[in-house]
């Protein structure tokens, strides 16, 4: 069954989200994402959200996706709801695609589509910011340059540390120098 994908197609509903055409994502981590369902009718609606995760034309998962712990909710005509979420898979290099479920008819109104690509490398870290370039490896050794700044680093703490002492002794001799002064020159 292939979806059929356009901006804003629904005349029943609309769903658009903040997350790119594509990005990079390691399997089993969480993806935050803020999901837009738009109710363009001069009625109330209820609608459902459904995850499909294929892989070319291969159907890897669908699952419901609950709103506020249930599989309808509803939105006032003209209005917008916005659903703050994360999901998580076990899979990448696959198309995610979350449809739009109209009640009455119970046929998808709409759909927003991004392909999650799996990152270059072996890393364990958490997936790259959307747009970046998915590898953490600068080539650059890090503790090579802390290990030069540390001794710079150290001799400035002994040098804040030592300052306000010299301020006394010199603020001492000026006191001391004072009283050196000869009688004759004070009248």
């Amino acid at each position: 069954m292939t979806t059929q994908v356009s901006v804003m197609s629904g005349s029943l509903g609309d769903i658009f989200w903040d997350l790119p055409p594509w990005m990079t994502y390691t399997p089993g981590f969480d993806l935050g994402c803020s999901i837009y369902v738009a109710n363009p009718t001069g009625v109330e609606k209820e609608y459902a959200l459904m995850a499909r995760l294929n892989r070319e034309s291969t159907l890897i998962s669908e699952e419901a996706l609950p709103v506020f712990g249930y599989a309808w909710f509803k939105v006032a005509p003209g209005d917008f709801v916005r659903l703050r979420g994360a999901l998580r898979f076990n899979e990448s290099d696959a198309d995610l695609t979350v449809l739009l479920v109209e009640r009455e008819t119970e046929e998808v109104t709409d759909s927003a589509a991004t392909r999650l690509v799996a990152p270059q490398g072996t890393s364990a870290l958490p997936p790259t910011w959307p747009g970046s370039t998915g590898t953490t490896d600068t080539g650059f050794n890090w503790n090579s340059l802390l290990a030069m700044m540390m001794p710079m680093m150290m001799l400035g703490m002994v040098v804040v540390a030592a300052k306000p002492q010299q301020e006394k002794v010199e603020a001492k001799a000026t006191v001391e120098t004072q009283k050196l002064l000869p009688e004759g020159r004070n009248r």
